[in-house]
């Protein structure tokens, strides 16, 4: 749903053109449909997700700080969104194979991170972290401090 007023819309989005950073993981997709300045900054939106399962993810960027330590191929287990409303001009981080699992709709290019300069800031999304394990995963965590300190550092 809606989480901020038109007056917290408004300072955030002061905020990132002040060239300060944002970083959104899994459900942050899935808020603010009614403010298209926010889906430009997260990048997509949530639409559906299947049951949780084992999939396989590709690393299509092994060059950034929240990629570099990463396996090419990345098996894990967790719950895999499926996006609607895909912005232009991402950089895709991560893939997930449609074929390793039941229940993808985004198709052959299926992005689950990505990262891209916003409106004078910076955004990184990741659609890992649903689970409870996943913040006890150091290749998780690595992942998302990368995602952070990028946010950080304009």
């Amino acid at each position: 749903g809606n989480v901020l007023t038109d007056e917290q819309q408004a300072a955030f989005e002061q905020y990132i053109r002040s060239g300060h950073g944002f970083v959104g993981v899994h459900a942050a997709t899935d808020t603010e449909y009614d403010w298209p300045w926010y889906n430009q900054l997260v990048g997509a939106y949530f639409q559906s997700h299947p049951k949780q399962q084992e999939a396989m993810l590709q690393v299509v960027n092994n060059n950034h700080m929240a990629t570099q330590h990463l396996p090419r191929s990345w098996k894990r287990f967790d719950e895999w969104y499926n996006f609607k409303s895909i912005q232009p001009g991402l950089n895709t981080l991560i893939t997930i194979d449609e074929k390793s699992y039941t229940g993808g709709t985004n198709g052959e290019v299926h992005p689950m991170a990505w990262y891209h300069d916003f409106d004078g800031g910076r955004s990184f999304y990741t659609a890992l972290g649903h689970t409870d394990e996943s913040y006890s995963d150091p290749l998780f965590l690595k992942h998302l401090l990368g995602g952070i300190i990028y946010a950080m550092n304009p």
